[in-house]
């Protein structure tokens, strides 16, 4: 469990009953988010409040009435889920701040300007994102909050998502080395090992992180890799 320093409350109100529990926001979050999460991990305090201030538990009654169980883990979570998440001023500052930077990057290396093929540079997204004047919820998951902004962007900016199919060719000498890191650096479709010891695969990556991932190749096979690109995927 948390600690209580550390701990914001959680309400929610229903059939004219009142529910708090104590959370870390963060947890929370993720929780709201849809991540599945220990709830003892989550809470300071094991109880279902009627009031957290004054230490008042809720009765059996009441949480039978809306939740129709008194399992704690149960009624936390939905309490969480359904509720509302009471932040302070600079928690809430601190969150909001933290997605929306999770929102310019996502949308940095996933999408591009149509009218040029090249990705929109992060401030540029920032300061579209001002003038649509873009509310951030700390509280929704990064993907939704993407496809909000992006709709509110569009009119400001010309922007596509897509990926791009390449085929990469990597002599034998750094082959093995490379494997890993463009396994993790791209979603890999197929690959194989050639007779003289290269390596070949198939992969797509976000079009925004192309320039990004050409440097890798380069780094990895101190540039003797081969990139082509097969198509765009929209």
């Amino acid at each position: 469990m948390i600690s209580l320093e550390n701990s914001v409350v959680a309400r929610l109100e229903s059939y004219g009953e009142k529910f708090e529990v104590l959370v870390d926001p963060h947890l929370a979050a993720r929780v709201r988010q849809g991540e599945t999460l220990n709830m003892e991990d989550v809470v300071a305090a094991l109880d279902i409040f009627g009031n957290s201030s004054r230490g008042t538990r809720a009765s059996e009654e009441s949480l039978m009435k809306v939740f129709h169980t008194t399992d704690f883990a149960t009624v936390a979570k939905k309490i969480i889920e359904k509720g509302e998440i009471h932040l302070t001023a600079e928690q809430r500052k601190q969150m909001t701040e933290e997605k929306r930077r999770q929102v310019i990057t996502f949308i940095a290396r996933n999408a591009i300007n149509p009218q040029t093929g090249h990705p929109h540079p992060p401030q540029r997204i920032e300061m579209a994102m001002e003038e649509a004047r873009v509310n951030i919820d700390p509280f929704k998951h990064v993907d939704e909050q993407v496809k909000e902004t992006v709709k509110a962007l569009r009119p400001l900016l010309p922007i596509r998502f897509e990926e791009l199919r390449l085929a990469i060719r990597i002599p034998p000498d750094f082959a093995a080395r490379a494997y890993g890191d463009i396994a993790s650096a791209s979603t890999m479709e197929k690959d194989e090992w050639q007779k003289d010891g290269s390596w070949v695969c198939v992969v797509r990556i976000p079009a925004g992180i192309q320039g990004e991932f050409y440097d890798l190749i380069n780094k990895l096979s101190k540039g003797e890799g081969q990139v082509k690109v097969l198509n765009q995927v929209y």
